[in-house]
């Protein structure tokens, strides 16, 4: 299959991630411990898939052999606490923002941060040059999300810290994805890339979620008893970050990003149609949407 078409598959995985992670926070009223609990449950599961595939193991002896001999710079190992980094800044700012206006400028990060990371080199598959057609697509794939987002996004009371704090966030996300792809090149293993990513993340979630029970700032909630998939996240998660770190390595992190972005936008018109959201249908915009990302032509 196509690498631009798994790409976009991936963004229909992140969909689906984020409808069941959305849902698991509702039934919460608790962002942060349902991001915990999306990362835990995914590391559970990559725990018990590694005592049946013994590559992981192996994959993890070559991290420690790169990271040791200075092949892989050690800062790269905790890409996954920028993945929780990110979770934990979005469970602030969608209360404040909104779904839609988040959406919009952390995916204007995301595309930003892949044109520098790419022009840098990190993803281990090489540099790509910024050029006209590369920026030209990352803008039409951002006015894109944009009209797709357009009816649900209220202008009332937008902070512009609070927009640009959730473009550093999409940012980080860019870098994560070149990270990952330096891993994966010497782990060999995308497993074993996942694996590190959920451990270090689930780390940093369950610190930040006790410093803030601590302060008084978060607490923790039972579980709900709500439909089973609302505990998927972070089984989807964890496919996610095993399947899309060899692809950035061939693509580049900006390529992947914006065909990503619209599997991300089917896989937003198949939920609305399937399993929607309370009060959401859909919308012709992100229709219109959908049909803009994909006749942005794709970046050289």
């Amino acid at each position: 299959m196509r690498l631009d078409l798994l790409a976009a598959l991936s963004g229909v995985l992140i969909s689906l991630q984020s409808r069941a992670n959305g849902e698991l926070s509702h039934r919460l009223n608790n962002g942060l411990e349902a991001a915990l609990i999306s990362f835990g449950s995914g590391l559970l599961v990559l725990i018990l898939i590694s005592l049946f595939i013994p590559g992981i193991s192996g994959g993890a002896k070559k991290l420690r052999t790169a990271a040791r001999t200075g092949l892989l710079p050690k800062n790269r190992l905790f890409a996954g606490v920028l993945g929780a980094s990110f979770v934990a800044v979005q469970t602030q700012m969608v209360p404040l923002l909104g779904v839609a206006v988040f959406s919009v400028a952390s995916i204007a990060g995301q595309t930003g941060a892949s044109l520098g990371v790419d022009r840098l080199g990190l993803t281990g598959g090489g540099k790509k040059h910024i050029t006209v057609r590369r920026v030209a697509a990352a803008v039409i794939t951002v006015l894109a999300v944009l009209i797709s987002a357009w009816d649900r996004i209220d202008a009332k009371n937008l902070s512009f810290i609070s927009v640009l704090i959730a473009g550093i966030a999409g940012g980080i996300v860019g870098i994560q994805r070149a990270f990952n792809g330096q891993i994966n090149e010497h782990s060999g293993q995308s497993f074993t890339t996942s694996l590190l990513n959920f451990a270090t993340g689930t780390s940093a979630l369950f610190l930040a979620l006790v410093l803030g029970t601590l302060t008084h700032r978060a607490h923790f909630t039972s579980l709900p008893n709500g439909p089973w998939w609302i505990y998927t996240g972070g089984t989807i998660g964890m496919l996610y970050v095993a399947f899309t770190s060899t692809i950035v390595q061939h693509l580049g992190v900006l390529t992947f990003t914006l065909f990503s972005i619209g599997g991300q936008l089917v896989g937003a018109l198949i939920i609305d149609l399937v399993v929607p959201t309370h009060g959401v249908s859909v919308s012709w915009y992100l229709v219109g949407g959908i049909v803009m990302t994909y006749n942005a032509k794709s970046p050289k």
